[in-house]
């Protein structure tokens, strides 16, 4: 997908202030039982046709106002994803404006992990891969 000029320039102004880590560092992390809370940005659709094992869904357009009620707090390990790891990057510098000391959004997102052949989640499925 080919990304509007305004639009990267938004991307890369919230990496400058905010985490981000490889897809495969994700997968390792997890593998090591580290205690990481993976959630999805994506959009309801995308989240429908598949997702991270464990993740919880909380779409770009509402995370903001419904985070704190999930996650109080503020400490908590979110690991944020979307389809390459450019919306998740806009919701972790949010997230980060609004107090999370812990975010990190995982560069690649779901498009290269599912590339990878890392396990996924369907709806009605166990965990596959």
């Amino acid at each position: 997908m080919r990304h509007s000029p305004g639009f990267l320039r938004l991307v890369d102004d919230a990496k400058s202030r905010i985490k981000e880590a490889d897809f495969h560092e994700i997968k390792r992390r997890l593998d090591g039982r580290e205690k990481l809370t993976l959630i999805d940005v994506r959009e309801d659709n995308e989240w429908a046709r598949g997702h991270l094992p464990g993740a919880v869904h909380l779409g770009k357009g509402i995370i903001e106002r419904d985070i704190e009620q999930a996650f109080p707090d503020k400490q908590t390990a979110l690991v944020l994803y979307c389809g390459g790891g450019f919306r998740s990057a806009l919701v972790a510098d949010n997230l980060q404006k609004m107090g999370y000391t812990n975010v990190i959004s995982m560069d690649g997102g779901w498009r290269n992990w599912t590339e990878a052949g890392y396990p996924v989640e369907k709806p009605g499925e166990n965990a596959t891969g």
